[in-house]
């Protein structure tokens, strides 16, 4: 694998995820505090800081790294004005490399304005930010359904062995309402044992792979813009 990738929870429940690619090169995803990525590295390096989109709990902890270890920013063009500084802006369609591992970038708005997300085909990986979490996916605070039904359906050509490495741990609470939903789905069933063996030995139920997700989110399993608008509005007062 060209990339090692490691959950780092920061907050109160969010995921930054540190790769580290084999020739030593280090990039982190959406620090929402810096303290535990600094725990994590130490002395080693940080050449890069990945910024999905603008909200304070992905973004408050960049300063404090760039200042530490020298790394350079990435982070949208749209609205670069409400983020960090940035050292190189990036938009839909754009690549770099981390080490011999190429990233690249996807427009993916509707919960926030210019929001992005990163993939690494060689992994297969999904950095993805608010958009898509496990057996959920983001409020609609900067956009519209149909905005994030799209989001979510651009991630279709992507295999499923693609590792979703999303933003925040919401799997329980997720999994409470995708049940309600879908009660008699047999993979939702057995990702809920799953989910809670994970969390009751106190693992991350991240990552998790994006074949999993297809038979198990009612939001990637929503048919139409419709029926993921009112999905999302009952979740909303679930």
């Amino acid at each position: 694998m060209p990339l090692d990738i490691k959950p780092i929870p920061v907050l109160s429940d969010n995921y930054a995820w540190l790769l580290t690619a084999m020739e030593g090169q280090r990039a982190v995803v959406d620090p929402g505090e810096a303290g535990p990525i600094m725990d994590e590295i130490g002395e080693g390096r940080l050449d890069m800081i990945l910024l999905t989109h603008h909200h304070a709990d992905h973004t408050a902890g960049t300063d404090a790294l760039r200042e530490r270890y020298g790394a350079k920013v990435y982070g949208p063009r749209q609205k670069r004005e409400w983020l960090p500084r940035l050292d190189h802006d990036v938009e839909d369609g754009d690549s770099f490399s981390l080490g011999s591992a190429q990233i690249r970038v996807l427009s993916t708005p509707g919960h926030a304005v210019g929001h992005v997300s990163y993939i690494v085909p060689e992994v297969p990986a999904l950095f993805c930010g608010d958009v898509l979490f496990s057996l959920g996916c983001g409020r609609l605070l900067e956009g519209t359904a149909q905005e994030l039904f799209d989001s979510l359906h651009r991630y279709d050509s992507l295999p499923d062995q693609t590792l979703v490495c999303a933003g925040h741990e919401y799997t329980r609470s997720n999994l409470a309402f995708a049940l309600h939903v879908d009660p008699d789905n047999a993979a939702l069933k057995a990702r809920a044992g799953e989910v809670e063996r994970l969390l009751e030995a106190g693992r991350p139920t991240l990552p998790v792979t994006l074949g999993v997700e297809r038979k198990t989110n009612p939001f990637l399993l929503a048919p139409d813009v419709v029926t993921f608008a009112r999905l999302r509005r009952e979740k909303d007062t679930f």
